[in-house]
């Protein structure tokens, strides 16, 4: 369905085709057609925990109030953390449809609606992770602080004093509750033009 979105090749392209409602369009060859293929966010929320259950990062794309975050995220995270590794990645909590992987210490957890395709969101937690760690095995060459996930070099304390970073990446790749790019050299683009422009 949102196949020929994921083949534009730039993010303006991209844009160009969602509306005001943040809705995709299709233009067929008779004319541009408003066709909605979407009526509301279906990711609502990404989440980074630790072992402890500190949330270490989160984007919301659907409103909710800052006094119930903290204890709504709390609640996700221990719901999440207190599953064990033979059970299910998919948890169903209040509205929600929560989909959620480990690696080593770091859980990542994506709230989406009950519509939404809990594989397509659990491979895209793991691309995500994969771009984590090209971009930041690249930046850092330490040999302390690294943990080891599905081979890869991931270096947590990077991610945790780079968030900034990490947000410009989950802008590139989810934009208003949709997934808007999955190709690793387009979602880091941006990111190596900034560091280029702060190393001169």
């Amino acid at each position: 369905m949102f196949l020929g979105f994921f083949l534009l090749s730039s993010v303006e392209e991209r844009i160009k085709l969602l509306g005001k409602t943040g809705c995709i369009t299709r233009s067929t060859t008779a004319g541009t057609q408003a066709g909605s293929l979407c009526q509301e966010t279906m990711i609502k929320f990404l989440l980074m925990a630790n072992k402890q259950g500190q949330v270490r990062l989160s984007k919301y794309y659907k409103h909710v109030d800052i006094a119930k975050r903290a204890s709504l995220e709390a609640d996700m995270v221990k719901s999440c953390l207190s599953r064990r590794k033979e059970e299910c990645s998919f948890v169903e909590y209040k509205e929600y449809k929560l989909v959620y992987r480990q690696y080593a210490g770091l859980y990542i957890i994506v709230g989406v609606n009950e519509t939404e395709n809990e594989l397509a969101i659990f491979e895209l937690v793991h691309n995500f992770v994969e771009v984590l760690d090209k971009y930041f095995s690249r930046v850092s060459e330490l040999d302390v602080s690294f943990k080891y996930m599905l081979g890869l070099v991931f270096n947590k304390c990077q991610i945790m004093f780079n968030l900034d970073k990490v947000h410009i990446i989950l802008d590139e790749m989810i934009l208003n509750g949709h997934i808007v790019e999955t190709n690793k050299s387009r979602i880091l683009a941006p990111l190596l033009v900034l560091d280029k422009m702060a190393e001169s």
